[in-house]
């Protein structure tokens, strides 16, 4: 059985690792747009990273928030 943690934790945006096979890109027209959204709405949507760092989930948040 697998057992899953679930915790929000800040972290440094320095300290994420992008996942080198990650299947989905976005233009920089979408980066803006994701920006915006952030600017907006704020950061409503975690990030999910794995316990060495790596995002799971959200690289386009990342950059955006970058």
């Amino acid at each position: 059985m697998t057992k899953f943690i679930t915790q929000v934790i800040e972290r440094d945006i320095g300290s994420l690792k992008s996942y080198a096979r990650n299947a989905r890109t976005h233009s920089k027209k979408q980066i803006k747009q994701i920006a915006s959204s952030i600017e907006r709405f704020g950061f409503v949507n975690p990030v999910l990273i794995g316990d060495d760092g790596t995002i799971i989930a959200g690289h386009g948040r990342v950059e955006a928030a970058k």
